[in-house]
Order: structure tokens, then sequence, then C-alpha cells
């Protein structure tokens, strides 16, 4: 039996979510203490009762996503908002660090599965399946070749992906913000106070009308953003370029950001922290739907290969990201949260690298550059750099 459920009914259950989320993350100290995103915890309670329904009961559940789709758009919108070009240039060294360990990580997950699948004698394909594809290409790139993958000889190649891409989101959600802790709280000093930071308090705050004025002009930003993103997708499908759906609206707001943005009269109603209060907003709601959404039940197909090298992956991400990732970085707060984030789209996808500095950052103290950087890597870059290794490595083994 299949349950359809409409715009509006899904994005109810994405919202029901993400509160139960918050719900929880307020009375389990475990889940305030480890940095774990409420919306993952709310999210998949959510596709646990999912799951009951398609197993005991043979209900799947149809989600319109919409509404889900429409806040991811927001949220990078609101991302490239904050995307200050003469901040972004004092974070020119941490940004070409954090593409280099991209670059580094997608080669280590492919050789670590390409080995394991060699060693319990797989297919190449399959080793090729469940490397950096589903990791960081999450169901985007895995939908995308797993087509190739089952053209090549490869049965069930969709199933295979889809599955560890599904794996992956759950993993880097639940990883990133544990290991940033247990980062902070053995290797950085103790000075991390819990709280807004100066400069973190929207402007006019104690005065309703300009609190009302200041969110109008910010949504407003938004609004002309998306607009104009539209128009830039158009052009990018016609020159032939690939790119994710929301990137138009980001790159809209990082040229309205750096253009009228520094007209005085603008900027007084451009405000930091207006932004990031509704970018959390729309990035709690996305990723509240998007976790609810999840198909378990596409888990039970894995087969002990897969079983063993999606284990392996989250070990090798969780060893990187200590030894290789921190260290480069700077061995400093702002290190931790960036590893956090490299272990949310070295696993999942940016949303949930996202998502994972943002509950660090509200257990600690917020930073600006993490925030400017991993959603610029997460649009511009990652896919870009996965896209051209698979499709190398799939030349290569046919």
């Amino acid at each position: 039996m299949t349950l359809d459920l409409g715009m509006y009914q899904s994005a109810g259950v994405g919202i029901a979510a993400l509160l139960l989320g918050l719900w929880l993350t307020r009375r389990i100290p475990f889940l305030r203490r480890h940095c774990i995103p409420a919306p993952v915890t709310g999210g998949l309670l959510f596709s646990l009762l999912n799951l009951l329904l398609f197993s005991v009961w043979d209900i799947e559940c149809n989600f319109d996503g919409t509404i889900k789709d429409f806040c991811m758009t927001a949220f990078f919108t609101f991302a490239g908002l904050l995307c200050n070009i003469k901040v972004l240039k004092s974070g020119d060294r941490p940004l070409f660090i954090m593409l280099l360990l991209v670059g580094v990580l997608i080669l280590a997950q492919n050789a670590l599965s390409f080995g394991l699948s060699w060693a319990m004698g797989q297919d190449p394909l399959f080793g090729l399946a469940t490397g950096s594809m589903p990791m960081c290409g999450g169901h985007g790139t895995s939908a995308g070749f797993a087509p190739l993958l089952e053209q090549h000889g490869l049965v069930g190649a969709s199933s295979l992906t889809l599955a560890a891409a599904t794996f992956g989101i759950i993993a880097g959600s639940l990883l990133g913000g544990p290991l940033a802790d247990a980062l902070i709280r053995r290797r950085i000093p103790a000075d991390l106070d819990a709280g807004e930071t100066e400069g973190e308090r929207p402007a006019g705050e104690g005065n309703r009308t300009g609190n009302l004025r200041t969110a109008f002009f910010t949504v407003g930003f938004m609004v002309m953003a998306m607009l104009l993103g539209t128009v830039l997708n158009k052009l990018f499908a016609r020159a032939g370029l690939t790119f994710p759906g929301y990137f138009g609206a980001l790159l809209a707001a990082v040229l309205l950001r750096n253009s009228v943005g520094f007209i005085p009269a603008v900027s007084k109603v451009m405000d930091e922290g207006w932004i990031r209060r509704i970018a959390t907003v729309f990035l709690g709601l996305f990723l509240g739907m998007a976790m609810a959404y999840l198909r378990l039940w596409e888990l039970k197909s894995m087969a002990l290969p897969l079983a063993v090298i999606l284990l392996s992956q989250v070990v090798l991400m969780a060893v990187y990201a200590v030894f290789v990732a921190y260290p480069a970085l700077g061995r400093n707060y702002e290190s931790v949260v960036l590893v956090s984030g490299l272990c949310g789209f070295g696993l999942g996808a940016t949303p949930n690298a996202l998502a994972n500095m943002e509950a660090v950052c509200a257990k600690y103290r917020m930073v600006i550059r993490p925030f400017l950087i991993v959603p610029i890597i997460g649009a511009m870059f990652l896919d870009i750099i996965n896209v051209g290794v698979i499709t190398v490595l799939l030349n290569l083994i046919r």
C-alpha cells in the first residue's frame, strides 16, 4: 500500500520532526553534550516510524519534496548573503586547505572501497559504488551514476548506491558533532563560553519596529537573490554546465551582498545576526524533512561486503578528521568547526555539514569563516572534484 502525502502534509511531518528534535535536545543532556543536531534526532525517529509502517503493515509513504527543496534553496541563499568577500579574503588559506583536504579524502575513500572490494572478491564497480560516489556525493551523485554502473554490468546499482548514501547521511550527522566536541574538550583551551558572541546579536534588539524592519528587508533580499538565481540557473543550463539547483541563488546572493550590500543605506538593514538566525530556521526545516523522508528499508539490502566497506568509510573519516584535517587547519577552535563540517559532507551532504557546525557553535560560540567556506566548497567544488575522479575511475575500470 502506498500513502502519498501532499506538499503541506509532507512539510508538516518535517516540521514535527524538527520540533521533536528540539524538545529531545532540551530534555536529554547526552544529545546536547555531544552536539547532535536537533533535526537529525527528530528526523531519524520519524524515519524509523516510516520504516515500521513499511516493515509491519507494508505501508510505503511517499513525500512531496517541494517545501523541502525551497527550504534548502532559501538556506543557501542566506549563506550567500553572509559571504562577505572582504572576510573571505582573510580566510583564503583555510579555504585552500579545505579544498585540498576534500580532494585527498575523495581519493582515500575510493582507494579504501576498491581495496576492500578486491580483498572480498567483489567487482571493481562495487568498489566504485561504495566510495566517494555515495559518501561525498550523496544521493544526487549516486542517482546520476547508478544507470552507468548498471550499463557496465553492476546489477542493482541504484539500490546499492542509494542505500550507501542513506547510511552516509546518517553517519555524517552523528559523527561530526561528537567528534568536534571531543576535540574541543581534549585539545582546545577551556575558554569557550556558550552563548552569543559580540556582533552576533541582531541590530535593533529591544526595538520591535527595528527588528521587524530588518527581518522584512532580510527576507526581501532572499527573494531577490532567488529570483536572480533562477535566471543564472537557466544561463548555466544553456551553456551546458551542471550545478546543484540552489547554486544560482547562492551565487546571486553573493553578488548582492558584495555589490549593493556595501551601500550604507542597504548595509544598515542587511544585518548578519538576522541572516544567520533565519538561515538556521530554514536549515532546521530542510534537514528535519530530509531525515524524516529517509527510506531506511533500503539499508536492509546491505550484504556483508557493503556493511564492511561503509563502516570502514566511517572509521576512515574519523581518523582523517582527527589526525589529518584538524592539524592541517591549525589545531584551533575554528579548525574544529571546519572538521565537523568536513565529516558532514565527507559522508553525507553540505546541509549535514552546516547542521554539524551549527550544533557545535550553538554549544560553544559562533565563528563566521566556516559558514562561508563550507557552502562555497559544497556548491562549487565538491561535486566537480568528485564527479571528475569518479569519471576517470569508471573509464579506467572499463
